[in-house]
C-alpha cells in the first residue's frame, strides 16, 4: 500500500471492512498492516 496517501488508504480499507464485512483484525491482515493503525485510520479525521 506505499505509495498511495493516507486519505486513500483510508477510503480503502474502509470500503473492504464495508464491502466485505470482515473485522479490523482481518482488514489488518488483508492490508499488512497493524490492527491499531487501522483503527487510527478510519476512526480519525485525517488532515487535521
Amino acid at each position: 500500500m506505499k505509495g498511495i496517501s493516507i486519505d486513500e488508504r483510508a477510503i480503502d480499507l474502509a470500503h473492504y471492512i464495508i464491502d466485505s464485512k470482515d473485522t479490523v483484525r482481518g482488514a489488518a491482515k488483508k492490508f499488512g498492516i497493524s490492527k491499531s493503525t487501522v483503527h487510527t485510520e478510519v476512526t480519525q479525521k485525517n488532515g487535521k
